[in-house]
């Protein structure tokens, strides 16, 4: 699983912590090991109840940049770096 810390991007409010991201999909193959980054240029997106993003991995998922939208909040950038 990689775990990282994460920002928002607001508009006129600038970039603000938020909470941390945890990923792991496994299938027939990892994309996202269970002890593990994903590799660079790997895309996952997600859609919910509990919101929808989508974010593309870099530095050999180090970090990561995309979009993201959250129940009652309009669509902010989001980015996030690797812990450890």
């Amino acid at each position: 699983m990689a775990t990282y810390e994460t920002e928002i991007h607001t508009g006129g409010g600038g970039w603000q912590s938020d909470e941390p991201l945890s990923l792991s999909i496994v299938n027939r193959d990892a994309v996202v090991p269970e002890d593990g980054r994903p590799s660079t240029g790997t895309t996952v997106t997600w859609s919910g109840d509990q919101g929808n993003g989508s974010v593309t991995f870099f530095d050999e998922g180090s970090r990561f940049e995309g979009t993201a939208q959250f129940p009652g909040e309009g669509p902010v950038g989001y980015r996030g770096r690797a812990q450890g």
